[in-house]
């Protein structure tokens, strides 16, 4: 089925902090070209974008110097009001994602509803939060972001697993996958708003 419209957006914001631009394509291929200061938070996008199959291009320079803090927080920011902006007044969309995604030892569970009401259930501590100089705690203040601009319902819950690179790594894929799921347009009700208020 067509889309109605493009879902794209193009996001810059620029603080004493952070300078963040981001592109977004919901309806993309994977396509990834990321630079934020900060490797290991790269590699983490890129594979978001890869399972999301969203084209994404995001650039950022911020106080990496002092804490990676400001950076990893504002790009979910950032990247949260681009989802918003691309999906536009979600007409057809499913709105609902869950998935459930193996990583070695690591399992993840992530439910998504991006039905306009933010809010971030996260329950996931690995035995050791750091990859070199990153604290994977910083995945959680990602998810607080992205979910309070985009306006939607995050649960992020480790099953299991130990190895904080595995642990970060299948937060964000399957995080991925769960919003590809919610922003795909349902081709049963492709004009209509998938809420019973008549506005999300």
């Amino acid at each position: 089925m067509a889309k109605k419209f493009p879902r794209v957006s193009s996001i810059s914001r620029k603080t004493a902090e952070t300078a963040i631009a981001v592109t977004l394509v919901i309806d993309g291929s994977g396509i990834a070209k990321i630079d934020t200061g900060v490797p290991f938070f790269d590699h983490m996008l890129t594979l978001f974008a890869k399972h999301g199959l969203f084209d994404l291009t995001i650039t950022a320079q911020g106080d990496v110097e002092v804490d990676y803090h400001h950076t990893v927080e504002d790009v979910g920011l950032v990247l949260g009001q681009a989802f918003k902006e691309a999906l536009g007044a979600k007409v057809g969309i499913r709105r609902y994602g869950f998935f459930l995604l193996p990583m070695d030892e690591s399992l993840a569970r992530v439910v998504v509803d991006v039905g306009g009401r933010p809010h971030l259930v996260y329950e996931a501590n690995a035995p050791t939060m750091f990859v070199r100089d990153f604290n994977i705690i910083l995945v959680k203040e990602f998810c607080r972001a992205f979910s309070n601009a985009l306006g939607a319902n995050v649960h992020v819950q480790l099953v299991y697993g130990e190895d904080p690179h595995h642990v970060a790594e299948a937060i964000f894929k399957c995080l991925a996958r769960a919003l590809d799921l919610a922003t795909q347009i349902e081709p049963r009700a492709s004009d209509q708003l998938p809420s019973t208020k008549g506005l999300i």
